[in-house]
């Protein structure tokens, strides 16, 4: 599924643009048209004071949201390295022709949860959830003999790669894991009602127009930054396998 938050950079940039048009229009048209009276302003004041805390409210816990997301993507990264590791030595407990293919599935296992991580192609991405997904066959079906022979140590291999199997269910839902899209049309529709009363305010009070490009440049910085963390793939922001990365290491 495509987000608009998978391009940070063109979300920051056409904010800034849509804001600082709807600041103008509101300085340039909305102005012209309010009354003159001194208690009007400082209604006035007060509902964009308000208007703006609510903006920032928003946008704080929409960071807190992603921030959030983008630590429980590097958790199950962890956890997905841990999973393996463990596996890859309880693989003693099997017959030693079992054991050799299954310490040889879980590297290749390992090399294509490394490339999972630092992809960015879709096509490619879609040929390594296909052989992420066939090993994962093949791995189940190397234990699954030991289910008829039950005893605490099958038991224990059999949960380790339960364990390996499950962990990459975790972390790809926690890929898809992302900001919904009606807390984004909350922010942008806030900003934009924000933006035209700084227009109108600033018209007002006669000041610089330059003041108008504050806010829009603020909220599309805010913007650019929220987006570039709930997006795994896209931006400057990622989620780096180093676990998985010092764990193929060690195996080699």
């Amino acid at each position: 599924m495509h987000y608009l938050t998978d391009t940070p950079l063109a979300l920051a940039l056409g904010s800034f643009a849509a804001l600082w048009l709807c600041a103008r229009f509101g300085a340039a048209y909305l102005g012209r048209r309010a009354p003159a009276d001194p208690e009007a302003h400082e209604d006035l004041g007060l509902v964009l004071a308000a208007t703006l805390t609510l903006l920032g409210l928003i946008i704080g816990f929409s960071f807190s949201m992603a921030t959030s997301r983008y630590d429980l993507r590097k958790n199950y990264e962890e956890a997905e390295a841990n999973a393996i590791g463990t596996e890859y030595l309880r693989a003693d407990f099997l017959p030693e022709a079992d054991a050799a293919r299954t310490r040889v599935l879980l590297k290749q296992y390992l090399a294509q949860r490394v490339l999972f991580y630092g992809n960015r192609d879709r096509a490619q991405l879609t040929q390594i959830n296909a052989q992420t997904s066939a090993l994962q066959g093949q791995l189940w079906a190397s234990v699954r003999a030991l289910g008829n022979q039950p005893n605490p140590i099958n038991a224990l291999v059999v949960a380790g790669m339960n364990d390996v199997l499950n962990s990459q269910g975790y972390t790809q839902a926690a890929w898809w894991n992302r900001i919904p899209r009606a807390a984004w049309t909350l922010m942008i529709l806030i900003a934009v009602l924000c933006n035209l009363m700084l227009g109108y305010a600033v018209r007002h009070l006669k000041s610089s127009l330059g003041l108008l490009s504050v806010l829009p440049v603020v909220v599309a910085i805010a913007f650019y930054l929220i987006a570039d963390i709930d997006s795994p793939r896209a931006g400057f922001i990622h989620i780096r396998p180093q676990n998985l990365l010092a764990l193929s290491d060690s195996l080699r």
